[in-house]
């Protein structure tokens, strides 16, 4: 009988860039949209604000995550070049090394070797990207895809309290966008802890409290300011 097992770590990379993009976009256009409005701003100009924040947030997110994980990527790919050519000057000692890693794992020395020799023979620098620089293609960096990942899901978050700016009156605007992104936030938080298999409780909890924490420092200043001018 085939045995099949459901694993989440190949959704770490992807996962995690859409996660930060969608709490950024909601946290940092939410804080800017109440930070304007409290400092008496009307909702035209509060809009435009929004909207300035969405383009400038989601193009910085996949810059910035582009950049990051381009250097990550480098990285790997020195490491590889590095372990590539230690495999070519010396394979006697590489194997030994592996053989090393697998007896620290609870191998006997026989085996060990056997296992490094055979592994070597089918994929001697994948086995080595595995076992000892800990690469594998389901965590390796990927810049373009978490880049796109992280603005798209900025653009989508930064969308929602917006959307509330539109539809809710001024009068009603603070508390409306407040309480909808903090809404928003929790969703977000059980929906990513739910697809890396984590405490749903948790991941809501955690987001929206820093979120919360957020939007009142940013309509703080908001509102010290207005009251300034």
């Amino acid at each position: 009988m085939k045995h099949t097992e459901t694993h989440r770590t190949h959704r770490i990379g992807w996962l995690r860039a859409a996660v930060l993009g969608a709490n950024d976009g909601i946290v940092s256009t939410a804080s800017l949209v109440l930070g304007v409005g409290a400092a008496g701003t009307n909702a035209h100009g509060v809009l435009v604000a929004g909207v300035a924040g969405l383009v400038a947030g989601a193009m910085s997110m996949a810059a910035g995550e582009y950049v990051s994980v381009s250097s990550q990527a480098d990285t790997e790919r020195a490491d590889l070049a590095r372990e590539r050519q230690e495999l070519a000057e010396g394979p006697e000692s590489e194997h030994a090394e592996l053989t090393a890693i697998y007896v620290n794992r609870g191998l006997d020395a026989a085996l060990a070797s056997e296992v490094a020799t055979q592994l070597m023979q089918h994929d001697a620098l994948g086995a080595h990207a595995r076992d000892e620089l800990g690469l594998s293609d389901s965590l390796s960096a990927r810049p373009v895809q978490a880049a796109l990942a992280s603005a798209a899901m900025f653009a989508l978050g930064a969308a929602l309290p917006l959307l509330v700016v539109v539809v809710f009156p001024a009068a009603a605007l603070m508390w409306a966008v407040s309480g909808s992104s903090l809404l928003f936030l929790a969703l977000l938080g059980s929906v990513s802890a739910r697809a890396g298999g984590a405490s749903v409780f948790v991941g809501a909890s955690r987001v929206t409290f820093w979120g919360a924490l957020a939007m009142a420092l940013t309509a703080g200043v908001g509102a010290l300011f207005g009251v300034a001018v």
